[in-house]
C-alpha cells in the first residue's frame, strides 16, 4: 500500500469504484507532467443557500474530491505519482444571496492538504452559478503535477 492508500486509510476513507463519464470525454488527460482531471459532480443536490446548507454543500465538496481520487486512481494507477496539486476548479449551485462559495469549496481543498500535506495547496477557483448538471449542489475539477512512472 502507497503512502496515498495509507493516509486515506488513516483518514477514514475509502475511494468507491470510479465513475466512467457520461458523455464523450475523459475521465484524465495527460499532458506531458500535467494530469487535468475532468469535472464531477457531487450525490448531493440542491442550491447552496435554500435547499442545502453550508455544512451540507462543505461535505459534499469533500466527497466529491473522493470521487475524483477514485477515478485519479484508476487512470494512473498509483496515487503517489501525485507530485502536487495545482489547481481547483469549484462550482456551487448557490442560491441568489449565497455569497460563501469558497467555504464550500473548502471542503475539498482542506481535505486534499490532510492526504498531501504542503503537495495538496493548491492555486483555486470557487464560484457560484445558477445551475449545475443535473442538479448537483456542488461540481469540482482538477490540473494534477505528476511524478514520472
Amino acid at each position: 500500500m502507497g503512502r496515498v492508500e495509507e493516509r486515506l486509510r488513516e483518514l477514514g476513507i475509502e475511494l468507491p469504484p470510479p465513475k466512467t463519464p457520461v458523455a464523450n470525454y475523459l475521465g484524465t488527460k495527460r499532458a506531458g507532467d500535467l494530469l487535468f482531471v475532468s469535472a464531477r459532480v457531487s450525490e448531493l443536490r440542491g442550491e447552496v443557500g435554500t435547499e442545502v446548507s453550508l455544512d451540507e454543500a462543505y461535505a459534499a465538496a469533500r466527497q466529491t474530491l473522493v470521487s475524483l481520487l477514485s477515478i485519479i486512481r484508476a487512470d494512473i494507477e498509483d496515487l503517489d505519482r501525485i507530485a502536487s496539486v495545482d489547481k481547483v476548479l469549484g462550482f456551487v449551485r448557490s442560491a441568489s444571496t449565497f455569497t460563501k462559495q469558497p467555504r464550500v469549496i473548502d471542503g475539498a481543498s482542506d481535505l486534499l492538504v490532510e492526504i498531501f500535506g504542503e503537495a495538496g495547496r493548491h492555486a483555486r477557483t470557487a464560484t457560484g452559478v445558477a445551475q449545475l448538471p443535473f442538479g448537483a449542489a456542488v461540481q469540482l475539477e482538477m490540473v494534477l503535477g505528476l511524478r514520472s512512472a
